[in-house]
């Protein structure tokens, strides 16, 4: 592999299956990004327990699942880079280092932290949740990424990301690079309910596994015009959240749906109806590919493994250049 090709670090918590959510706030980037450049996906086990503590048994099992789900979307496994995020050790180092010099007002004042909290109800934050954005420094600097896609809620960890990293350089004279953001061109994606966001602790999610009949389930019980009771009655779109799906998945006719809408010309069941058949058409190869994987976690399991030993050369090397320049090193 050319050493000069540029690198993307993104990744996932394992708390569960990944959903439409993730698709077009970050998954869609990576596979289109991958040709072009060195990509390292993290399966963020360690993060995974800043809210998911006391059920490790779902985050093992979630290691493969967020593994299968960034496989069957479209990236490559001869081209990418699958690493779990606890097993690589220059990540801890580093996130401790980087702790030294981030204040606990800088971590207090993170608008994500603080939105994140209140979604969970936590009153009495963790240190490692706290710290969250430290950790995420270390997951992008180990292998000095040079672009992180990542969804809208996630620019505020990013941001300090980069102050870390100018304050690290400018104290040791280390030359870790200053990474950059690619957002996704959708932004974010509402949850079925209305919600602002699809998350998974929600209930507001449709999934890139769920069958074809989850999906129309799911889209069937989605959040419409509540003012439209009737055919009849013309609809307003633009409050419509089945619309704003037509929107990111649906473009080619979302333009012809809304003047049917505001006409009373289809009703919401018809809308509905045509979303689902986008959705399944989109999903039905991502659904194949992954009962391949499921199929084969053997596989799975050694892609991880291989992944994860590449990533612990190429971040051992990169701690040992930051240690000399630090002093650290007898």
């Amino acid at each position: 592999m050319d050493t000069k090709q540029k690198r993307i670090l993104t990744g996932d918590r394992t708390t569960g299956k990944l959903h439409l959510g993730h698709y077009v706030g970050s998954l869609k980037s990576r596979v289109a990004l991958q040709h072009e450049y060195d990509t390292f996906i993290l399966l963020a086990d360690v993060q995974a327990l800043t809210t998911h503590f006391e059920h490790p048994e779902l985050i093992n099992s979630s290691i493969y699942d967020v593994a299968m789900d960034n496989l069957a979307v479209g990236l490559d496994p001869e081209k990418v880079t699958l690493v779990q995020q606890s097993q690589i050790t220059s990540i801890a180092e580093l996130t401790l280092f980087y702790s030294m010099i981030v204040t606990v007002n800088q971590l207090r004042h993170n608008p994500t932290i603080k939105t994140e909290a209140k979604n969970y109800g936590y009153a009495d934050l963790t240190y490692g949740f706290l710290g969250y954005p430290v950790s995420q420094t270390a997951d992008i600097t180990f292998c000095n990424a040079d672009l992180v896609p990542v969804g809208e809620d996630q620019v505020p960890h990013i941001e300090l990301a980069r102050k870390i990293v100018r304050k690290f350089n400018d104290l040791y004279g280390t030359s870790i690079v200053e990474p950059q953001v690619k957002l996704s061109d959708v932004g974010r994606l509402s949850g079925l309910d209305g919600n602002a966001k699809m998350g998974k602790s929600m209930g507001n999610a449709i999934y890139l596994s769920d069958s074809a009949d989850t999906v129309w389930e799911r889209v069937r019980n989605a959040v419409t015009d509540p003012a439209r009771v009737t055919v009849k009655i013309p609809g307003n779109p633009e409050i419509c959240n089945v619309y704003k799906y037509h929107c990111v998945f649906n473009k080619t006719e979302k333009d012809d749906i809304a003047d049917r809408c505001r006409n009373a010309q289809i009703g919401c069941v018809a809308c509905k109806k045509r979303l689902n058949e986008v959705l399944n058409q989109m999903l039905d190869p991502i659904r194949e590919r992954r009962s391949y994987y499921e199929n084969h976690k053997g596989e799975v399991r050694d892609l991880i493994m291989e992944g994860t030993r590449r990533a612990n050369e190429v971040g051992n090397e990169n701690l040992r250049l930051i240690k000399e320049k630090m002093h650290v090193l007898i």
